[in-house]
């Protein structure tokens, strides 16, 4: 079942004993389009703070879904380095949260067991760039802050997105602009990103068309741009996209 990103924001997350938040935002992969994070508001549980949940360890959304489990407890959540967090998200980041979870990476082998985080080699990654990119939140020196890096670490994973950033930006076909990103639909059997929905109101009036992400060659936070390998001309031909239609098995034909 393919659901629209936006509707998963505002959804409540349960641990094994109660419930942590709500989701604010996804992190996904912009090169193997796989949703990685869940970016969890937890209120006034902590004060405001926002945890990094990986999607690897909750269950699948569905349609009709009213909250979505994770296998963690509130007290594993509560001390976890997950606030303070910045775009784009180093390895390093990561490999520590997945070390407070005690659980395996998700870019280790299938069936890799817990291993602490300084077995696992940290990639090197582009630098983050002089324009920056949006902050999920402020560092603060509550219990949990993510612990300071020095320069030489300060380097994201350049393909790491947030949705709800990319979310409006602009679509640039081959041969000129179409649109911008009204909203991504993900398949909740195993988070991945299947289409970028484009509201291209300033080009054809009132219609919405699907893009498929294989389309996309590249997408750039300075510019807020989302590149096409497609022209304009082909985008056009694309069914127009219902949103009051939900795509699942029944309307495969469809997509």
């Amino acid at each position: 079942m393919l659901l629209r990103i936006s509707s998963l924001r505002g959804l409540p997350i349960q641990a094994r004993d109660g419930n942590i938040g709500s989701i604010g935002d996804v992190l996904f992969e912009d090169d193997t389009w796989r949703v990685r994070w869940l970016v969890v508001d937890t209120g006034s549980w902590l004060m405001g703070r926002k945890v990094l949940l990986p999607v690897s360890h909750t269950k699948a959304p569905g349609a009709g879904t009213e909250s979505i489990a994770v296998d963690l407890t509130r007290e594993q959540v509560e001390s976890s380095p997950g606030s303070g967090v910045d775009l784009p998200v180093s390895r390093q980041v990561e490999t520590l949260l997945y070390e407070a979870y005690r659980w395996a990476p998700y870019w280790s082998p299938p069936g890799t067991p817990f291993v602490s985080a300084a077995a696992y080699p940290v990639l090197p990654a582009a630098p983050i760039t002089a324009g920056g990119a949006p902050a999920l939140g402020a560092t603060t020196a509550a219990q949990g802050s993510m612990p300071m890096l020095d320069e030489n670490e300060e380097r994201g994973d350049p393909h790491l997105r947030s949705a709800d950033e990319v979310i409006s930006y602009y679509i640039r076909a081959r041969d000129g602009n179409i649109g911008h990103v009204e909203d991504m639909l993900v398949e909740g059997c195993d988070w991945s990103v299947g289409y970028f929905i484009v509201d291209t109101k300033n080009w054809w009036p009132g219609k919405m068309v699907l893009v498929h992400t294989k389309w996309i060659e590249a997408v750039s936070w300075e510019e807020r741009l989302v590149h096409l390998s497609r022209s304009r001309d082909e985008v056009k031909t694309a069914p127009e996209y219902d949103p009051d239609r939900p795509i699942d098995s029944r309307s495969r034909r469809y997509e």
